[in-house]
């Protein structure tokens, strides 16, 4: 690993220690009671739950899961929607001591199979019977499923006829009768099941997405999270607890760790939870209103480029208005004050804050680096971004920007307890309570990950200022060699582009070539707005416009502005312009978002074998400074 250094410690007065997950609960029953802790979309209505029912509920489904034979230790997998009742089973799984297994929906069926296998998954929690169907396969196939448990009672009623009779279906009601019928006899039962749980047990195995190989299982511990979530929400200055203090809209999947643990320290805070989806964020925002609002940096920067998009469509005095206000944020220096940017604020910002539902105080972005040119420019509109990072294996959170000590383009500085330096090669090593207790079944990969000292390689790359403000400058695996022998980071030329309305997304490579290149995927929307702006037809094809020489002229343009400042030999040199897109669903993205740059690279093969099938022309044989 080499000499450490650049140690950065923040170690705090008061210890947060100690905690199971469950405790965090009963906690807030006594202190900070909430009638409308969590708030579920019935179809019709907001519904509440408050959080008396919503502990009946947890210690009636805990019980329930002992009485079908479940025994505290065994792993229980979660297949369901990202609402109260991923929290609900969640809860009850970790009452109960069982360790729970979430599962991304949008996992391909071999990723399902190999997590229930690997996790030796006793039982499974689905949403309902479309989501079951999606399973009934997989399940068949050979995993160690005893038991299904259906959130739909409806769903639960008739078993499939391709499941095997072995298997038990019965619905999460079904459970909680039972477990009701516990606690009818001792109501002080389901506490006492919860008092038992160890602050050193394990509470959850995440397996990780992961952009290459069989994803690997991470284990975490009550303590790990809890401490994590505690520590996190002490940072946030000016937090308002309790009923009528925060209100919470959550849209990212709780089977990711940022949302989980966000929703642990919500709920230690008794701050109400409006559950929220992708689908409906955009109606949801405008309703709910909320002052808090996790997001991811993909948000952001279609919430940006929607920005930009409905500014430059404006016409007269109101058009020249936006424009005005949206460059001024843009070029705006550190603070705001004055007559103008009140003007800009009144006229155009406050449009721009209603997006986000009028009321927001601060926006809470991990998952991926943002670009700070977006979180400067929303700055300067008064909505506050405070970004982070961590990863799974870390709780998540190692650092996040304060209210009070937000610096853009950074991640903030580490949590309480949490201790930050930097290998020789830059990468970020970090200790603490925060640390997963290894990867399941998978010792080797443990020791390769924590040294003997309880060190965490990241396997970022970073930087750390003297006041303990950390930067992170790329992944260690996404830096490329060229084959002059310099070394390229993708990640800041990415965030750059992608930053502009008309990119969706970018791919940088150039691995064992002279130079770097780019693969561009264009918002199709967008592209066509400047497709008719350059006089192109309307109906002009997306692929036509990918290759017409006015739209790659302007593309090229922004390619610039992204190489402006970089060392020659690290810029773009090429691109080429897709009319593709990266999702999860074509498996070119991560569930979190991060792009597969091998499954990118297979994909596209034929268009990078374009950009570099003549690399060793003359007017490229100086790439280097």
């Amino acid at each position: 690993m080499g000499e450490k250094k650049n140690i950065a410690k923040n170690v705090g007065k008061e210890s947060w220690l100690g905690r199971t997950l469950p405790a965090l609960i009963y906690h807030t029953k006594a202190v900070l009671p909430n009638e409308a802790a969590f708030v579920q979309w019935d179809s019709k209505d907001w519904k509440p739950f408050s959080t008396d029912q919503f502990i009946d509920a947890s210690e009636e489904f805990a019980l329930g899961l002992l009485e079908i034979g479940l025994s505290p230790g065994d792993r229980v997998a979660l297949y369901l929607e990202s609402d109260v009742y991923f929290c609900l089973s969640d809860m009850g799984c970790l009452m109960a001591g069982l360790v729970n297994v979430p599962i991304y929906l949008t996992n391909s069926p071999e990723t399902i199979e190999y997590v229930l296998g690997h996790a030796d998954a006793h039982a499974i929690i689905v949403s309902d019977r479309e989501r079951l169907s999606e399973l009934e396969d997989v399940i068949r196939d050979g995993a160690a499923i005893h038991t299904i448990i259906m959130v739909d009672a409806k769903g639960a009623s008739e078993r499939p006829s391709s499941m095997s009779e072995t298997i038990q279906l019965v619905s999460l009601d079904e459970i909680r009768e039972k477990g009701r019928g516990k606690l009818a006899q001792d109501s002080a039962i389901g506490r006492e099941l919860s008092d038992k749980i160890e602050p050193s047990d394990l509470a959850t195995i995440i397996y990780t997405s992961g952009t290459t190989g069989r994803p690997k299982g991470v284990m975490l511990t009550h303590e790990n999270i809890s401490s994590n979530a505690l520590m996190a929400y002490a940072g946030m200055v000016g937090y308002r607890s309790g009923q009528g203090g925060e209100t919470m809209l959550s849209f990212l999947p709780l089977t990711h760790v940022f949302a989980r643990t966000l929703y642990y320290g919500a709920l230690a805070h008794g701050t109400s939870i409006y559950f929220s989806h992708p689908d409906r964020l955009v109606d949801d925002l405008s309703h709910i209103h909320p002052t808090i609002l996790p997001t991811v940096p993909r948000v952001l920067e279609k919430v940006y480029a929607r920005i930009i998009a409905r500014t430059e469509a404006m016409s007269g005095l109101s058009g020249k208005i936006a424009r005005w206000g949206l460059s001024r944020a843009q070029s705006a220096k550190k603070g705001t004050a004055g007559v103008f940017h009140k003007t800009a604020d009144q006229f155009v910002y406050k449009k721009w804050r209603s997006i986000l539902g009028g009321n927001i105080r601060f926006v809470i972005s991990g998952g991926a680096a943002l670009n700070s040119d977006i979180a400067h420019v929303f700055k300067q509109a008064g909505i506050e971004i405070l970004q982070g990072y961590g990863l799974t294996e870390t709780s998540p959170v190692i650092a996040f920007n304060r209210p009070n000590a937000n610096r853009l383009g950074t991640v903030g500085q580490p949590l309480e307890w949490v201790e930050v330096k930097l290998a020789e090669d830059g990468e970020i090593l970090t200790r603490g309570p925060h640390i997963m207790a290894g990867y399941f079944k998978d010792p080797e990969r443990t020791r390769e990950a924590i040294d003997q000292d309880g060190w965490f390689s990241t396997g970022d790359i970073g930087q750390l200022s003297e006041d303990g403000f950390l930067t992170i400058t790329d992944r260690k695996k996404d830096l490329f060699k060229l084959s002059t022998g310099k070394y390229v980071m993708p990640q800041p030329l990415e965030n750059k582009l992608s930053s502009e309305a008309i990119i969706d997304q970018s791919v940088v490579i150039g691995d064992g070539h002279k130079f770097a290149a780019a693969l561009i995927f264009p918002n199709p929307e967008h592209l066509r707005i400047l497709g008719r702006t350059l006089g192109l037809p309307a109906d002009t094809p997306l692929k036509d416009l990918c290759t017409n020489e006015k739209v790659i002229e302007q593309v090229a343009l922004l390619v610039d502005r992204a190489n402006d400042g970089l060392p020659h030999w690290s810029t773009i040199k090429r691109f080429s312009i897709v009319p593709g897109e990266l999702t999860v669903e074509n498996e070119l993205l991560t569930p979190t978002l991060k792009v597969k740059r091998a499954a990118v690279k297979a994909r596209f093969l034929s268009e990078i074998k374009a950009l570099y099938q003549d690399e060793n022309a003359d007017d490229l044989q100086d790439t280097t400074p």
